[in-house]
């Protein structure tokens, strides 16, 4: 006697195994894999899920760190720090800016078109052009250095130059993040600047020449848009406090900032 309740669960068995079939026809499976990957089973990434090694796209990053206005009872000026860059992990366009406003004119502008290498995990090899381009006399120089994070997640950037005035100069940066809180952020930062020949129409000497400090304190309430405020301190070192331009800017080098920090 045959059993009634057989054909249908040989129809529910083949349809079981028909949408099994279409679902995994359904599924394409992207593998990704590093061009340098050390054999081909090495995975980089998982099903439904983005590479996770960025070395294989190319990336556009800007930042500023600095975007304030400097104020003393004596002066106020507006300063801008800020960096951006294009391509990959390894190879990227780097375009760097600063400078300072003063009394209706542009002070301190030097603007960096860099090459950037990566030559390990944490740094990159710079090399390209600096341009000391404000209201002063514009400089050329060709530029080489390295950026990159230290021990203990410490920023720097050491740089040379070659040219400007006949002579070479070096620019030293280095920052540093304390997260007080996940959003509250205090951040020391020191630039300073050693130039071999004194070049006067700029208002920089031989030796070191600038010291550029602060000491910022932000509220990230937006990753992408924080307020700061800060205590900065910049001043002529050396020879080039004697300069006649720099004398009024040496007795003004404390000052108390307002700014904020953006980049995308």
């Amino acid at each position: 006697m045959t059993n009634p309740t057989l054909p249908i669960m040989l129809a529910l068995g083949l349809l079981g195994a028909f949408t099994l079939t279409q679902t995994a026809h359904a599924q394409i499976i992207t593998v990704h894999q590093a061009a340098d990957a050390p054999n081909a089973s090495s995975p980089t990434s998982m099903p439904g899920m983005s590479p996770v090694m960025m070395d294989q796209s190319t990336w556009l990053h800007g930042i500023f760190n600095q975007l304030e206005g400097r104020y003393s009872p004596q002066a106020t000026d507006f300063r801008w720090d800020g960096e951006m860059w294009f391509g990959s992990d390894y190879d990227r366009l780097w375009i760097r800016s600063e400078g300072t406003v003063a009394n209706g004119r542009m002070d301190d502008g030097q603007h960096d078109i860099l090459y950037s290498h990566a030559i390990s995990t944490y740094w990159n090899l710079q090399g390209g052009t600096r341009l000391d381009l404000d209201s002063g006399p514009t400089r050329a120089w060709a530029a080489f250095g390295v950026q990159g994070l230290a021990l203990y997640q410490f920023e720097l950037s050491a740089m040379g130059y070659v040219g400007g005035n006949g002579g070479a100069a070096t620019r030293i940066e280095g920052t540093y993040d304390f997260l007080l809180t996940n959003r509250l952020i205090l951040q020391p930062n020191v630039e300073l600047n050693a130039y071999t020949r004194a070049d006067p129409s700029r208002g920089v000497g031989s030796g070191l020449s600038e010291i550029d400090t602060g000491l910022r304190l932000r509220y990230e309430h937006w990753r992408k848009l924080a307020p700061y405020v800060a205590v900065t301190y910049n001043t002529a070192l050396g020879q080039a406090r004697h300069f006649p331009d720099n004398r009024e800017a040496n007795r003004t080098a404390l000052r108390f900032a307002f700014g904020l920090r953006s980049w995308f």
